[in-house]
């Protein structure tokens, strides 16, 4: 479907619809900017993260195990 054709058929939906959809598309932007935002951070910080010792010094208590007390 094209854009023109898009908008026409929005043109005939009554008001509630019109305004349902355009909630479901505000929605629908905001979920892929916080994505694309995390994605964007996530990738800045990678190369930080596997080669600053400060950073995974922690890591290395991963293999050992772990017992709670109670």
């Amino acid at each position: 479907m094209s854009k023109a054709e898009l908008l026409k058929e929005i043109d005939k939906m009554p008001l509630h619809e019109k305004l349902s959809l355009l909630e479901r598309a505000i929605k629908d932007i905001i979920k892929q900017t916080n994505e694309n935002e995390l994605t964007l951070a996530a990738d800045s910080l990678e190369n930080e993260y596997k080669n600053n010792a400060e950073l995974t010094v922690f890591s290395t208590l991963d293999i050992e195990d772990f017992y709670e007390t109670k």
